[in-house]
């Protein structure tokens, strides 16, 4: 016998006991009514209306096969009769044991084992088969019956009685046993099928119908299940009739017959019959929904179906399972395809459904959204990062939906990257037999932990900032000194160049966070650190005609950059974009001369010692702005009249002067204009390279067509 579902344990535990109690009730009660005047069974009457002569070969028949055989040698043959169909037979009820009550909790067992000794019992004992054929036929035809029959897949019971006017329907996506045709959906039924969803009432029938082809015409290109479905969809215009009608007419049609209810902002389903079947029949429905999101190839059949999706979403609520595959293909959707619009439209509907079902979807929603992400940014490259920042930044709207649950799966997923981190610091001083201390690195130094830290810095960016517009601290603020601490954590794992461009990446993201939250991080003794490198501190020994390397999208330098000029250079450009794009946080700050003061005798010291002449003009282009900021900073302190223990007015000190127009900030502004200019043109080119290499694919697949059809 196969495995118990969950279903039938569950029919055990809470309606078993009460369903044979029940029936006990029903057999003594038969017993007591047996005889009564207008009360006699069919079989009483003809029993009652047999001759005397007949009886008596009744009674002659019976010895003859009970003869030389006691009851016990009866019940010890080669099978063996359920104790409940015993007692209907002997009407023994009320000498029932209790051993014959736990016989019944086990009855599904039992009932098969009767109907396999009933199928062998004409081989077996001959006479006694036949006297069962004579008396008590339906004994003999006994078939198992199982409780869980009236449950439906879901849990929950189906209906009892379905329309009477209508005629039986099969279940979605399963055979049509009573019939070998299919139905071939031609434009004329889909059309019917449309004038239909205009009337008034909706029936349920229709619905059937109408997504069991829709089915059927999703999986057209599955031959394994072509075969099991009632109908067939083989004509391109009836297809594409087919697709608005179960998309956009019929959830429309329904949301017009039953009007949902709006309780507290969100969409409820009127409670009625007619309701829970069409529920039932969306099921199913999803699935087919689910196929085309999964062979989606334009932007106009995502919003359709995500729009569809929308409408009937409040069907799903109760189906988990459902709603969690549903999640989770639009999430994947919007990670894996390079087109913006569908992007926005997959982010639309999963910030819409959160906002409304914030109970039920949000969850969910957040831990799906980052398992995603997650697995998506393992590939990351100039042509991915765009997508992979998109994600991140709409992903991270999400987590402000519900501010103490963002703060719990935040902090869940915080820890884990600790945890990793914490791992691999003790991993590289223990000697493991499992694990190589030399590869413990690999599990922090990699695109996905990289990206998670920035991910969360976003986070933390996107909820702080709105604190102006709703006037309170946001709940996940205390989720910065544990990033932060992890964040540097990581650059100071491994100190060495080849992993620069892990910790360029790293800061950039503590800039942002710093900038947007206005919390203080010390964030230029991680530059410092990279002046006492090698790298800077010897003199290029590889001539090389390398390109120049790319530090926007590498975490991790290859060998054959080490030691050469053109890494350098580049390593020179990363630092002085960095210095300023830190120290320019504060270029309003009433404290930045002695913020700065530090960092300012360091790179006069390093001037004078390095013979890098280009990274020294460099070097000294940025302490002149820095100057020039710093006496900025102290003209405007010697008009003011109050200290520094004065809070509020230290905060408004040069509010009504835009960072741009400081000395170090327009000069700042340069630098970026200069740098997205080149981003530009880099865009462009990569641009014209896809359109290329689309011509000739296209170019390709047309040679391969014309050489096709020469062969035929």
């Amino acid at each position: 016998m196969g495995k118990v579902s969950k279903a039938t344990k569950k029919f055990q535990t809470k309606h078993l006991k009460h369903t044979l109690d029940h029936r006990k009730k029903q057999k003594q009660h038969a017993e007591k009514t047996k005889g009564r005047r207008g009360n006699k069974t069919a079989q009483e009457k003809e029993d009652a209306a047999l001759t005397k002569q007949d009886q008596q070969l009744l009674k002659s028949s019976k010895e003859e096969v009970f003869k030389d055989m006691s009851v016990e040698d009866f019940f010890a043959g080669g099978f063996e009769v359920p104790k409940a169909s015993q007692q209907s037979k002997r009407g023994n009820g009320e000498k029932q044991s209790k051993e014959e009550d736990e016989d019944e909790a086990s009855s599904s067992e039992d009932e098969e084992g009767m109907v396999e000794n009933m199928a062998n019992l004409a081989e077996k004992d001959p006479e006694f088969h036949k006297y069962l054929q004579e008396n008590d036929k339906a004994l003999l035809e006994f078939q198992g019956t199982n409780p869980l029959d009236g449950i439906s897949d879901g849990g929950e019971e189906d209906e009892e009685d379905d329309e009477a006017e209508e005629e039986p329907e099969l279940e979605v996506g399963k055979t049509n046993k009573d019939s070998s045709q299919t139905v071939e959906v031609d434009l004329k039924m889909v059309k019917k099928w449309k004038k239909e969803l205009s009337a008034a009432s909706v029936s349920v029938k229709l619905i059937r119908n109408i997504v069991s082809a829709f089915k059927a015409a999703v999986n057209a290109n599955k031959e394994e299940l072509v075969d099991s479905y009632k109908f067939a969809v083989i004509d391109a215009k009836a297809f594409q009739e087919l697709m608005f009608v179960a998309l956009q007419y019929m959830p429309a049609a329904i949301v017009k017959a039953h009007p949902y209810k709006i309780v507290r902002g969100s969409r409820t389903l009127p409670n009625n019959g007619s309701v829970n079947k069409i529920a039932t029949v969306f099921k199913s429905h999803a699935g087919s929904m689910l196929t085309m999101l999964h062979d989606i190839t334009n932007t106009e059949s995502a919003v359709l179906v995500l729009h569809s999706l929308n409408q009937i979403l409040p069907y799903f609520l109760s189906h988990r399972r459902v709603v969690k595959e549903i999640i989770k293909v639009i999430v994947e959707l919007g990670a894996t395809t390079r087109d913006l619009e569908t992007q926005v439209a997959a982010f639309a509907f999963l910030n819409n459904a959160s906002r409304e079902f914030k109970k039920s979807l949000l969850d969910t929603v957040l831990k799906t959204t980052y398992s995603s992400f997650i697995k998506s940014c393992r590939k990351t490259n100039i042509r991915t990062m765009p997508l992979i920042n998109f994600q991140k930044n709409s992903s991270a709207e999400l987590f402000g939906i519900d501010e103490v649950l963002g703060y719990q799966v935040g902090f869940e997923y915080v820890r884990q990257l600790a945890v990793h981190l914490r791992n691999s610091i003790t991993a590289s001083t223990k000697k493991s037999a499992r694990t190589n201390p030399a590869d413990a690195y690999k599990v922090v130094y990699n695109w996905q932990f990289c990206h998670s830290l920035d991910f969360w810095s976003r986070v933390l960016c996107a909820q702080c900032n709105s604190e102006k517009e709703n006037g309170k601290e946001s709940y996940l603020r205390q989720l910065i000194y544990p990033l932060v601490q992890v964040t540097i954590g990581v650059i100071r794992l491994i100190p060495t160049a080849q992993f620069f461009p892990l910790r360029f990446y790293l800061i950039r993201s503590l800039i942002r966070l710093s900038q947007n939250t206005g919390v203080f991080i010390p964030i230029y003794p991680l530059l410092g650190e990279i002046l006492s490198s090698t790298a800077f501190s010897k003199a290029p020994k590889k001539k090389s005609t390398l390109p120049a390397f790319d530090f926007d999208h590498n975490i991790k330098c290859n060998q054959g950059y080490l030691g050469t000029k053109v890494f350098q250079d580049g390593l020179g450009e990363q630092f002085v974009e960095l210095v300023c794009e830190y120290f320019v946080l504060y270029c309003k700050s009433v404290s930045f001369p002695e913020l700065t003061t530090p960092a300012y005798i360091g790179l006069r010291r390093y001037i004078k010692a390095s013979k890098n002449s280009k990274f020294n003009k460099q070097v000294s282009n940025v302490l002149e702005k820095i100057k020039q900021n710093s006496d900025y900073i102290l003209n405007k302190r010697s008009e003011i009249d109050f200290g520094p223990t004065n809070r509020s007015e230290v905060e408004r000190f040069l509010n009504d002067v835009p960072w741009n127009k400081t000395p170090l900030g327009s000069y700042v502004q340069v630098q970026r204009e200069v740098r997205e200019e080149k981003a530009k043109i880099l865009r462009e080119s990569l641009e014209e390279e896809d359109e290329q290499e689309k011509e000739h694919q296209a170019a390709s697949d047309e040679e391969d067509d014309d050489v096709e059809m020469s062969d035929e």
